[in-house]
Protein backbone atom coordinates (compact mmCIF):
# COMPACT_ATOMS: atom_id res chain seq x y z
CA UNK A 1 0.00 0.00 0.00
CA UNK A 2 2.57 2.59 0.68
CA UNK A 3 4.30 1.92 -2.42
CA UNK A 4 1.08 2.80 -3.90
CA UNK A 5 0.28 6.10 -2.20
CA UNK A 6 4.02 7.56 -3.17
CA UNK A 7 3.14 6.62 -6.71
CA UNK A 8 -0.12 8.30 -6.55
CA UNK A 9 1.19 11.31 -4.80
CA UNK A 10 4.13 12.41 -6.58
CA UNK A 11 3.73 15.86 -4.40
CA UNK A 12 5.05 14.34 -1.43
CA UNK A 13 8.73 13.94 -3.31
CA UNK A 14 8.75 17.59 -4.40
CA UNK A 15 7.62 16.48 -8.24
CA UNK A 16 4.52 18.49 -8.94
CA UNK A 17 3.19 19.00 -12.34
CA UNK A 18 -0.33 20.59 -13.59
CA UNK A 19 -2.34 18.25 -14.96
CA UNK A 20 -4.64 19.13 -18.12
CA UNK A 21 -6.52 22.59 -18.63
CA UNK A 22 -8.27 24.34 -16.09
CA UNK A 23 -12.23 24.65 -15.78
CA UNK A 24 -11.46 27.73 -13.68
CA UNK A 25 -15.48 27.49 -12.90
CA UNK A 26 -15.34 24.60 -10.70
CA UNK A 27 -12.11 25.07 -9.24
CA UNK A 28 -13.14 28.16 -7.58
CA UNK A 29 -16.15 26.18 -6.47
CA UNK A 30 -13.88 23.75 -4.86
CA UNK A 31 -12.02 27.22 -3.20
CA UNK A 32 -14.99 28.38 -2.04
CA UNK A 33 -16.24 25.40 0.37
CA UNK A 34 -12.25 24.89 1.32
CA UNK A 35 -12.82 26.48 4.33
CA UNK A 36 -16.00 24.66 5.57
CA UNK A 37 -16.23 21.11 7.23
CA UNK A 38 -18.60 19.41 5.00
CA UNK A 39 -17.44 16.44 2.70
CA UNK A 40 -17.27 17.48 -0.92
CA UNK A 41 -18.87 14.77 -3.62
CA UNK A 42 -17.50 15.74 -6.79
CA UNK A 43 -20.15 13.59 -9.08
CA UNK A 44 -20.67 13.25 -12.80
CA UNK A 45 -20.18 11.49 -16.27
CA UNK A 46 -17.40 8.96 -16.30
CA UNK A 47 -14.24 10.69 -17.84
CA UNK A 48 -15.92 14.04 -17.42
CA UNK A 49 -13.20 15.10 -16.14
CA UNK A 50 -13.52 14.78 -11.97
CA UNK A 51 -10.00 13.33 -11.30
CA UNK A 52 -7.97 15.76 -13.16
CA UNK A 53 -10.13 18.34 -11.11
CA UNK A 54 -8.97 17.03 -8.23
CA UNK A 55 -5.49 16.96 -9.17
CA UNK A 56 -5.73 20.69 -10.56
CA UNK A 57 -7.19 21.78 -7.21
CA UNK A 58 -4.02 19.99 -5.23
CA UNK A 59 -1.97 22.18 -7.39
CA UNK A 60 -3.51 25.02 -6.69
CA UNK A 61 -3.75 24.09 -2.82
CA UNK A 62 0.17 23.61 -3.09
CA UNK A 63 1.37 26.43 -5.01
CA UNK A 64 -1.00 28.88 -4.21
CA UNK A 65 -2.58 28.28 -0.58
CA UNK A 66 0.62 27.20 0.73
CA UNK A 67 -0.27 23.98 2.03
CA UNK A 68 2.24 21.43 2.75
CA UNK A 69 1.91 18.70 -0.02
CA UNK A 70 2.54 16.31 2.79
CA UNK A 71 -0.76 17.20 4.39
CA UNK A 72 -2.67 15.85 1.32
CA UNK A 73 -3.44 12.79 0.27
CA UNK A 74 -4.90 11.57 -3.24
CA UNK A 75 -5.99 7.81 -3.56
CA UNK A 76 -7.79 6.27 -6.29
CA UNK A 77 -10.05 3.39 -4.37
CA UNK A 78 -10.61 1.02 -7.36
CA UNK A 79 -7.02 0.44 -7.48
CA UNK A 80 -6.96 -3.80 -7.07
CA UNK A 81 -3.77 -3.17 -4.59
CA UNK A 82 -6.18 -1.37 -1.82
CA UNK A 83 -9.43 -3.84 -1.89
CA UNK A 84 -8.58 -5.48 1.15
CA UNK A 85 -7.81 -2.22 3.09
CA UNK A 86 -11.19 0.37 4.55
CA UNK A 87 -10.38 3.91 3.50
CA UNK A 88 -9.78 3.79 7.83
CA UNK A 89 -6.52 1.84 7.07
CA UNK A 90 -5.43 4.43 4.27
CA UNK A 91 -6.06 6.88 5.82
CA UNK A 92 -3.75 6.12 9.48
CA UNK A 93 -1.03 4.89 6.81
CA UNK A 94 -1.17 8.39 5.11
CA UNK A 95 -0.54 9.83 8.93
CA UNK A 96 1.85 7.10 9.78
CA UNK A 97 4.06 7.71 6.55
CA UNK A 98 4.37 11.57 7.37
CA UNK A 99 4.12 11.22 11.42
CA UNK A 100 1.06 13.49 11.06
CA UNK A 101 -0.96 13.35 14.66
CA UNK A 102 -4.74 13.03 14.61
CA UNK A 103 -5.81 16.34 15.65
CA UNK A 104 -3.58 17.69 12.72
CA UNK A 105 -5.28 19.18 10.08
CA UNK A 106 -4.96 16.96 6.37
CA UNK A 107 -6.75 17.02 2.92
CA UNK A 108 -8.04 13.78 1.37
CA UNK A 109 -9.18 13.04 -2.11
CA UNK A 110 -10.59 10.14 -2.88
CA UNK A 111 -11.44 9.15 -5.93
CA UNK A 112 -14.01 6.61 -6.67
CA UNK A 113 -14.89 6.17 -3.26
CA UNK A 114 -17.91 3.94 -3.64
CA UNK A 115 -15.71 1.41 -4.63
CA UNK A 116 -15.25 1.07 -0.61
CA UNK A 117 -18.86 -0.64 0.48
CA UNK A 118 -18.67 1.65 3.66
CA UNK A 119 -17.71 4.23 2.34
CA UNK A 120 -20.53 6.87 3.76
CA UNK A 121 -20.06 5.70 7.72
CA UNK A 122 -16.12 5.50 7.34
CA UNK A 123 -16.01 9.11 5.94
CA UNK A 124 -18.91 10.25 8.44
CA UNK A 125 -16.02 8.70 11.34
CA UNK A 126 -13.16 11.15 9.46
CA UNK A 127 -15.41 14.16 9.95
CA UNK A 128 -16.22 13.59 13.03
CA UNK A 129 -13.52 12.03 15.15
CA UNK A 130 -10.36 13.42 12.88
CA UNK A 131 -9.30 17.02 11.64
CA UNK A 132 -10.09 16.74 7.79
CA UNK A 133 -11.27 18.03 5.16
CA UNK A 134 -12.64 15.42 2.70
CA UNK A 135 -13.90 15.32 -1.51
CA UNK A 136 -14.44 12.20 -2.86
CA UNK A 137 -15.71 11.36 -6.24
CA UNK A 138 -17.76 8.93 -7.89
CA UNK A 139 -19.77 8.32 -11.52
CA UNK A 140 -22.72 7.74 -9.94
CA UNK A 141 -25.69 9.13 -8.66
CA UNK A 142 -27.91 6.24 -6.67
CA UNK A 143 -24.24 5.26 -5.16
CA UNK A 144 -23.51 8.50 -2.96
CA UNK A 145 -27.40 8.39 -1.41
CA UNK A 146 -26.68 7.73 2.56
CA UNK A 147 -29.50 5.01 2.65
CA UNK A 148 -28.57 5.15 6.49
CA UNK A 149 -27.85 8.83 7.14
CA UNK A 150 -24.70 8.54 8.14
CA UNK A 151 -23.77 12.02 6.47
CA UNK A 152 -27.01 14.08 6.88
CA UNK A 153 -25.91 17.13 7.07
CA UNK A 154 -22.45 16.65 6.77
CA UNK A 155 -22.08 16.86 2.54
CA UNK A 156 -22.07 19.12 -0.65
CA UNK A 157 -22.27 18.03 -3.85
CA UNK A 158 -20.78 19.29 -7.12
CA UNK A 159 -21.81 17.72 -10.67
CA UNK A 160 -19.04 18.17 -12.82
CA UNK A 161 -20.58 18.64 -16.46
CA UNK A 162 -18.99 18.04 -20.13
CA UNK A 163 -17.31 21.38 -21.62
CA UNK A 164 -19.96 24.38 -21.87
CA UNK A 165 -19.08 26.38 -24.72
CA UNK A 166 -16.82 28.97 -23.29
CA UNK A 167 -15.06 26.13 -22.63
CA UNK A 168 -15.00 24.44 -25.34
CA UNK A 169 -13.43 27.33 -26.87
CA UNK A 170 -10.70 27.29 -24.57
CA UNK A 171 -9.80 23.48 -24.79
CA UNK A 172 -9.73 23.98 -28.72
CA UNK A 173 -7.59 27.61 -27.82
CA UNK A 174 -10.03 29.08 -30.09
CA UNK A 175 -9.40 33.27 -29.70
CA UNK A 176 -11.91 35.68 -31.14
CA UNK A 177 -11.58 39.28 -31.76
CA UNK A 178 -14.36 41.79 -31.24
CA UNK A 179 -13.84 42.72 -34.99
CA UNK A 180 -14.52 38.69 -35.48
CA UNK A 181 -17.52 37.52 -33.91
CA UNK A 182 -18.62 36.06 -36.99
CA UNK A 183 -16.13 33.18 -36.15
CA UNK A 184 -17.98 32.38 -33.21
CA UNK A 185 -20.73 31.01 -35.37
CA UNK A 186 -18.59 28.63 -36.94
CA UNK A 187 -16.90 27.30 -33.74
CA UNK A 188 -20.32 26.78 -32.03
CA UNK A 189 -21.27 24.74 -35.14
CA UNK A 190 -18.19 22.53 -34.29
CA UNK A 191 -19.57 22.92 -30.91
CA UNK A 192 -22.91 21.09 -31.71
CA UNK A 193 -21.49 18.44 -33.52
CA UNK A 194 -18.48 17.35 -31.12
CA UNK A 195 -20.44 18.70 -27.57
CA UNK A 196 -17.77 18.49 -24.36
CA UNK A 197 -16.19 15.75 -23.51
CA UNK A 198 -13.03 16.69 -22.78
CA UNK A 199 -11.02 14.17 -24.72
CA UNK A 200 -12.94 13.72 -27.71
CA UNK A 201 -13.17 17.60 -28.27
CA UNK A 202 -9.30 17.43 -28.03
CA UNK A 203 -9.10 14.03 -30.21
CA UNK A 204 -12.33 13.90 -32.40
CA UNK A 205 -12.05 10.36 -32.07
CA UNK A 206 -15.52 8.76 -32.38
CA UNK A 207 -13.77 5.46 -30.37
CA UNK A 208 -13.34 7.15 -27.86
CA UNK A 209 -16.95 8.17 -27.14
CA UNK A 210 -18.13 4.77 -28.37
CA UNK A 211 -15.72 2.73 -25.41
CA UNK A 212 -16.95 5.31 -23.01
CA UNK A 213 -20.55 4.73 -23.80
CA UNK A 214 -19.64 0.52 -23.29
CA UNK A 215 -17.78 1.21 -20.19
CA UNK A 216 -20.78 3.15 -18.97
CA UNK A 217 -23.66 0.66 -19.95
CA UNK A 218 -21.33 -2.46 -18.84
CA UNK A 219 -19.68 -1.60 -15.72
CA UNK A 220 -22.28 1.45 -14.08
CA UNK A 221 -25.33 -0.16 -15.47
CA UNK A 222 -25.38 -3.80 -16.46
CA UNK A 223 -22.59 -5.24 -14.56
CA UNK A 224 -23.92 -3.68 -10.96
CA UNK A 225 -27.64 -4.22 -11.24
CA UNK A 226 -26.61 -7.88 -12.70
CA UNK A 227 -28.59 -7.26 -15.16
CA UNK A 228 -29.47 -10.31 -18.27
CA UNK A 229 -30.73 -8.10 -21.34
CA UNK A 230 -27.69 -6.76 -22.72
CA UNK A 231 -28.85 -5.88 -26.15
CA UNK A 232 -32.03 -4.38 -24.92
CA UNK A 233 -30.16 -2.01 -22.75
CA UNK A 234 -27.80 -0.97 -25.79
CA UNK A 235 -31.03 -0.55 -28.20
CA UNK A 236 -32.54 1.39 -25.13
CA UNK A 237 -29.83 4.07 -25.24
CA UNK A 238 -29.90 4.15 -29.07
CA UNK A 239 -33.74 5.05 -28.85
CA UNK A 240 -33.30 7.83 -25.99
CA UNK A 241 -30.24 9.09 -28.28
CA UNK A 242 -32.76 9.45 -31.35
CA UNK A 243 -35.80 11.08 -29.25
CA UNK A 244 -33.45 13.46 -27.94
CA UNK A 245 -35.80 16.80 -27.41
CA UNK A 246 -38.66 15.07 -27.71
CA UNK A 247 -41.64 13.08 -25.33
CA UNK A 248 -40.83 9.48 -24.43
CA UNK A 249 -43.61 6.94 -23.95
CA UNK A 250 -42.47 3.91 -22.13
CA UNK A 251 -45.66 1.85 -23.61
CA UNK A 252 -44.42 2.67 -26.90
CA UNK A 253 -40.36 2.12 -26.24
CA UNK A 254 -41.98 -1.35 -24.00
CA UNK A 255 -43.68 -2.86 -26.99
CA UNK A 256 -40.65 -1.09 -29.12
CA UNK A 257 -38.48 -3.14 -27.12
CA UNK A 258 -40.37 -5.95 -26.67
CA UNK A 259 -40.19 -5.79 -22.92
CA UNK A 260 -42.44 -4.63 -19.92
CA UNK A 261 -43.00 -0.62 -19.10
CA UNK A 262 -41.61 -1.32 -15.85
CA UNK A 263 -38.16 -2.47 -16.66
CA UNK A 264 -38.49 0.33 -19.71
CA UNK A 265 -38.74 2.96 -16.37
CA UNK A 266 -36.27 1.01 -14.55
CA UNK A 267 -33.48 1.09 -17.24
CA UNK A 268 -34.43 4.89 -18.25
CA UNK A 269 -33.40 5.48 -14.26
CA UNK A 270 -30.25 3.52 -14.32
CA UNK A 271 -29.03 5.74 -17.38
CA UNK A 272 -30.21 9.15 -15.53
CA UNK A 273 -28.30 7.53 -12.30
CA UNK A 274 -25.51 7.19 -14.63
CA UNK A 275 -25.71 10.76 -15.92
CA UNK A 276 -26.06 9.85 -19.40
CA UNK A 277 -29.34 11.64 -19.96
CA UNK A 278 -31.62 13.92 -18.24
CA UNK A 279 -35.85 14.21 -17.97
CA UNK A 280 -38.15 16.90 -17.48
CA UNK A 281 -41.90 17.24 -16.87
CA UNK A 282 -44.66 18.58 -18.10
CA UNK A 283 -45.65 22.27 -16.45
CA UNK A 284 -48.52 21.72 -14.59
CA UNK A 285 -49.81 22.86 -11.31
CA UNK A 286 -51.11 19.19 -10.86
CA UNK A 287 -49.00 16.81 -9.53
CA UNK A 288 -50.64 13.42 -10.89
CA UNK A 289 -50.42 15.39 -14.42
CA UNK A 290 -46.86 15.74 -14.18
CA UNK A 291 -46.03 12.32 -13.07
CA UNK A 292 -48.64 10.70 -15.29
CA UNK A 293 -47.92 12.38 -18.75
CA UNK A 294 -44.87 11.83 -20.64
CA UNK A 295 -41.44 13.17 -19.98
CA UNK A 296 -38.81 14.50 -22.63
CA UNK A 297 -35.60 13.52 -22.05
CA UNK A 298 -32.38 15.10 -23.10
CA UNK A 299 -28.45 13.23 -23.42
CA UNK A 300 -25.52 14.90 -21.22
CA UNK A 301 -23.34 15.40 -24.38
CA UNK A 302 -24.59 15.81 -27.79
CA UNK A 303 -20.93 14.53 -28.76
CA UNK A 304 -22.39 11.28 -27.33
CA UNK A 305 -25.58 11.76 -28.98
CA UNK A 306 -24.33 12.51 -32.48
CA UNK A 307 -21.93 9.40 -32.34
CA UNK A 308 -24.28 6.89 -31.69
CA UNK A 309 -26.85 7.94 -33.98
CA UNK A 310 -25.51 10.26 -36.68
CA UNK A 311 -24.93 14.29 -36.53
CA UNK A 312 -28.71 15.41 -37.81
CA UNK A 313 -31.29 16.81 -36.58
CA UNK A 314 -29.77 19.75 -35.69
CA UNK A 315 -32.61 21.26 -34.43
CA UNK A 316 -32.74 18.47 -31.16
CA UNK A 317 -29.19 18.95 -31.09
CA UNK A 318 -29.43 22.78 -30.26
CA UNK A 319 -32.39 22.28 -27.64
CA UNK A 320 -30.34 19.69 -25.89
CA UNK A 321 -27.94 22.67 -25.64
CA UNK A 322 -30.17 24.72 -24.47
CA UNK A 323 -31.57 22.43 -21.76
CA UNK A 324 -28.16 21.66 -20.27
CA UNK A 325 -27.33 25.45 -19.87
CA UNK A 326 -30.45 25.76 -17.80
CA UNK A 327 -31.26 22.09 -16.03
CA UNK A 328 -29.63 23.43 -12.87
CA UNK A 329 -33.02 26.21 -13.00
CA UNK A 330 -35.54 23.05 -12.88
CA UNK A 331 -36.95 23.20 -16.40
CA UNK A 332 -40.26 22.14 -17.29
CA UNK A 333 -42.32 21.99 -20.71
CA UNK A 334 -45.30 23.61 -21.87
CA UNK A 335 -48.24 21.38 -23.82
CA UNK A 336 -51.19 22.67 -24.81
CA UNK A 337 -53.71 21.18 -27.44
CA UNK A 338 -51.18 19.55 -29.28
CA UNK A 339 -48.46 22.58 -29.33
CA UNK A 340 -45.54 22.13 -27.07
CA UNK A 341 -43.05 24.98 -25.47
CA UNK A 342 -39.72 23.87 -25.15
CA UNK A 343 -39.21 24.87 -21.88
CA UNK A 344 -40.28 27.40 -18.63
CA UNK A 345 -38.04 28.41 -15.67
CA UNK A 346 -39.41 30.31 -13.02
CA UNK A 347 -40.84 33.63 -14.77
CA UNK A 348 -39.59 32.40 -17.97
CA UNK A 349 -40.29 30.74 -21.38
CA UNK A 350 -37.78 29.66 -23.58
CA UNK A 351 -38.38 28.39 -27.54
CA UNK A 352 -34.91 26.51 -28.99
CA UNK A 353 -34.76 27.27 -32.63
CA UNK A 354 -32.01 27.23 -34.18
CA UNK A 355 -31.93 29.05 -37.48
CA UNK A 356 -36.18 28.25 -37.81
CA UNK A 357 -39.10 30.59 -37.39
CA UNK A 358 -42.03 29.63 -35.58
CA UNK A 359 -45.07 28.55 -37.10
CA UNK A 360 -48.39 30.48 -36.52
CA UNK A 361 -50.42 28.45 -33.97
CA UNK A 362 -46.94 27.90 -32.11
CA UNK A 363 -46.03 31.51 -31.94
CA UNK A 364 -49.69 32.31 -30.37
CA UNK A 365 -48.86 30.32 -27.79
CA UNK A 366 -45.66 31.21 -27.28
CA UNK A 367 -47.17 34.83 -27.35
CA UNK A 368 -49.90 34.19 -25.14
CA UNK A 369 -48.56 32.87 -22.64
CA UNK A 370 -47.93 35.91 -19.64
CA UNK A 371 -44.47 35.70 -17.87
CA UNK A 372 -42.11 38.47 -17.61
CA UNK A 373 -39.13 36.96 -19.72
CA UNK A 374 -39.65 35.28 -23.18
CA UNK A 375 -36.77 34.01 -24.99
CA UNK A 376 -36.46 32.39 -28.72
CA UNK A 377 -32.93 31.08 -28.88
CA UNK A 378 -31.36 30.86 -32.14
CA UNK A 379 -28.18 30.68 -31.69
CA UNK A 380 -25.26 30.74 -29.35
CA UNK A 381 -25.41 34.34 -27.97
CA UNK A 382 -28.55 32.50 -26.21
CA UNK A 383 -26.56 32.12 -23.21
CA UNK A 384 -25.86 35.77 -22.84
CA UNK A 385 -29.28 36.67 -22.90
CA UNK A 386 -29.79 33.93 -19.78
CA UNK A 387 -27.08 35.60 -17.89
CA UNK A 388 -28.30 39.18 -18.27
CA UNK A 389 -31.81 37.59 -16.92
CA UNK A 390 -30.17 35.35 -14.41
CA UNK A 391 -27.45 37.09 -13.24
Amino acid sequence: MKELMFEMNPWWEGFLKEEGIKRNKYLKVFDKNLMNKEVIFVTGLRRVGKSTLLKQFIFKLINEKGINPKRIMYISLDAYLLKDNSIHDVVKEFRKIHSIGIDERIYLFFDEVVYKEDFNQELKNLYDIENVKIFASSSSASLLRDKKAFLTGRTRTIEIEPLDFEEFLLFKNYSVKKSERYLLEKYFEEYLEYGGMPEYVLTKDPNYITNLVDSIIYKDIIAFYNLKNHSVIKDLFKLLCERVGKQVSYNKIANVLGINKDSVRDYIFYFIDSYLFYIIEKDSKSLNERVKDNKKIYCSDVGIKNVTVGFRDIGSIYENLVFLKIKDKNPRYIKRDGIEIDFIIKDTIIEAKYKREMEKKHKELFESIKVKNKIIANGYDFFDQLFQIYS
